[in-house]
């Protein structure tokens, strides 16, 4: 790490690669002589509609996104989803979804106030520490969608196989797993991704969205709340979140480089297997999932008491490995190790915790 920076631990807003804060850097006063930083360019310019071109395009390019699913540029972050999910595709009024966490749990709350939600599988029984078996999920005929969370930042879950559907369309919520491993766009009707925590910086959602779901028939809905407004403006139907594209389009570019998401998925089990492999074999810290349904990007764990858990939050932030105190909901400690988190981080910041348990035995 350079600049005197920490190994930040942050479940998001979360570390951005070093190579594209540089770049960022470096264009900061003067991006490519037009004479202006990002910040201040009109998003009507040529100049703009290059940069936003070229973001989808690398996204494209990045999760092999088929012609006939638009990629969208939407403000509000993913919070705002939990509510334009609902009122765009509920058209019976009905939808599944499953929870397995914080975020799926505040998602049905949302949709509640849209119309009805059948809670079909649920793991609240074990405080949310793994995915229910979804491969018979009871869906009724007139159901609109299948909603998933694919990995819960707070619980540190994942889902290793997307649910049976049926034939409905499945909806996920993917923020903090996104561009982390391959992804069939295909199996889904709809993505969505607050991008703070994998990709770039607050104030911004992907969505990814197959066309024959934008309707046109809801005109008593707000404008700004309708999928088809942002799509019929290629995402500039208001001004949009002109850094956070900018930025977000440096990470598709800095990705590709990389060899693409095959390549990132290789790197984030390896990077993920050197805390696991810690955590079962520490006497003093405990993950707190079940192994098959673990997440490579967000690692809770506790020590015996919440009176140890402070005073290892407070020794690794001492010691420039910052945040990694567990969600205030929960409490414990978690470690998110997203695609910008080099190696040399987890290793570290493992060699630590070795150092602590011995010196606390």
């Amino acid at each position: 790490m350079k600049y005197g920076r920490v190994f930040n631990f942050s479940a998001g807003p979360a570390m951005m690669p070093e190579p594209v804060l540089e770049e960022i850097r470096d264009e900061m006063m003067n991006y490519r002589g037009s004479g202006m930083c990002v910040m201040e360019m009109s998003h009507r310019s040529k100049v703009y509609q290059q940069i936003i071109d070229e973001a989808e395009q690398d996204l494209r390019d990045l999760m092999g996104i088929p012609d006939n699913y638009k990629v969208l540029f939407i403000q509000g972050g993913a919070t705002l989803q939990f509510s334009m999910i609902p009122m765009n595709l509920m058209k019976n009024g009905k939808a599944v979804y499953i929870e397995t966490g914080a975020w799926s749990k505040k998602a049905i709350a949302e949709a509640k106030k849209v119309g009805e939600v059948i809670v079909a599988a649920s793991s609240k029984d074990k405080n949310y520490t793994y995915i229910p078996d979804c491969s018979d999920l009871d869906i009724p005929e007139d159901t609109d969608y299948v909603y998933i969370c694919e990995n819960e930042t707070i619980h540190g879950v994942t889902w290793s196989k997307l649910p049976n559907t049926k034939g409905h369309i499945l909806v996920s919520d993917q923020s903090s797993m996104f561009l982390s491993k391959p992804c069939n766009v295909s199996d889904y009707g709809l993505i969505y991704a607050g991008v703070q925590k994998n990709v770039g910086p607050a104030g911004m959602v992907v969505v990814i969205i197959r066309e024959d779901l934008i309707r046109d028939d809801l005109t008593d809905l707000p404008i700004y709340l309708q999928y088809k407004t942002h799509a019929d403006n290629g995402s500039m139907y208001n001004t949009p979140n002109c850094w956070a594209i900018y930025c977000c389009g440096k990470v598709f570019k800095y990705l590709k480089s990389l060899g693409g998401l095959k390549e990132m998925e290789k790197i984030n089990i390896d990077k993920a297997k050197v805390f696991y492999d810690f955590l079962d074999q520490s006497k003093m810290f405990k993950g707190t999932v079940v192994p098959q349904d673990r997440s490579l990007m967000n690692i809770p764990f506790v020590t015996e008491s919440a009176e140890l858990d402070a005073e290892v939050v407070a020794a690794t932030k001492a010691a420039g490995y910052d945040n990694l105190k567990g969600h205030k909901s929960v409490g414990g400690l978690r470690a998110s190790i997203y695609n910008a988190m080099p190696k040399e981080g987890v290793v570290a910041l493992v060699e630590f915790l070795k150092k602590f348990e011995a010196e606390h035995k």
